[in-house]
């Protein structure tokens, strides 16, 4: 049986690896990058609803954009918190 926990599970999958293949890097060093920040739920978990309904490289794009924009909010900062 699928569950919307499932589906966004395959959604978040999928997300990861066209991403990271477009940034040319693994997928584990992608989920890393993105755990690290919390934006696998504060971005593909929270704003399912939204992202999915985009093409997948709207995903992309949004997915590299926030990695790009908290990435350097935290070095900005000085590093995690």
């Amino acid at each position: 049986m699928t569950t919307p926990t499932t589906i966004q599970a395959q959604f978040t999958a999928l997300a990861i690896g066209a991403t990271a293949k477009d940034m040319g890097i693994s997928d584990t060093e992608l989920f890393n990058r993105l755990k690290r920040l919390g934006l696998i739920k504060r971005l593909l978990i929270d704003c399912y609803d939204v992202l999915h309904t985009e093409s997948i490289s709207g995903v992309v794009w949004n997915i590299k954009e926030a990695l790009k924009n908290w990435e350097a909010k935290m070095a900005k900062e000085g590093g995690e918190k």
